[in-house]
């Protein structure tokens, strides 16, 4: 079943449309304090091996005289999506974390492309890069992996731009169940991913698609950074609010 928006696909979840969700780490971070809120229990089986020890970087041009995250007092900052964990939520608790808060120390400027789908498209990073070259904001949050992609690609051209600083390690997605879902199917799930072997020439091409080599059983710690930038927001409270609204409904 394919959602437009993650807030759909979990308020779908929760009402049993399907058994498991592929969710971003934000989707996850929803679904469990909702199905908490509802007096049930959600847990994660499965995620890749690139979705695991990620980090978001800070990114100004060579030339900037910002040396410091102190020189960014004053400054713009070019961000994605207001839901996107990896170039908004994550980098800016970064940054309020080392006592820079945004709208008081630094300006903000999003790029919100398709919100609702939390980042994953990656347009509104690639719109802050933009912004970044064209001298529109001062520094630029990305994700570490599409820094490299921004820059192979040319829209940061190499050596116009250096990483000002880089954010704690984090995970991003996984595969998401809800207590009620058949346990014998989600175990042979759970099975058959991590049986996937790269060498296995039937597999490889399943994988590439997915830009993983392997499957590796889900962790959640991974998600702490991400969970004190949604308390500092609010931004799982107000979910759970709505959904808890629309299920009385």
């Amino acid at each position: 079943m394919l959602y437009t928006n993650y807030e759909r696909q979990v308020e779908q979840h929760l009402r049993g449309a399907f058994d498991v969700a592929w969710n971003s780490p934000l989707a996850w971070l929803q679904a469990e304090a909702a199905a908490r809120a509802a007096g049930r229990t959600a847990r994660a089986i499965a995620m890749r091996d690139t979705d695991q020890d990620l980090r978001s970087l800070l990114v100004v041009r060579s030339a900037s005289a910002i040396r410091a995250l102190e020189d960014l007092r004053g400054k713009t900052i070019g961000v994605g999506a207001g839901d996107s964990p990896q170039a908004t939520l994550i980098p800016l608790q970064h940054l309020a974390e080392r006592g820079l808060e945004a709208g008081r120390d630094f300006r903000v400027q999003r790029f919100d492309v398709l919100v609702g789908k939390h980042g994953d498209h990656v347009g509104g990073e690639r719109d802050a890069a933009r912004a970044l070259m064209a001298g529109e904001v001062d520094a630029a949050c990305m994700i570490d992996g599409n820094h490299l992609v921004f820059t192979n690609e040319g829209t940061l051209p190499r050596g116009a731009t250096r990483v000002l600083d880089a954010t704690a390690l984090y995970d991003h997605c996984n595969f998401t169940v809800l207590d009620g879902a058949p346990e014998r199917a989600v175990a042979r799930l759970q099975e058959l991913l991590l049986g996937m072997r790269y060498e296995d020439p039937a597999v490889r091409p399943l994988l590439d698609l997915e830009g993983l080599k392997a499957w590796r059983p889900a962790r959640t710690s991974g998600y702490a950074l991400l969970e004190r930038a949604c308390a500092r927001t609010g931004e799982l409270a107000s979910f759970v609010q709505r959904v808890t609204r629309a299920r009385r409904s």
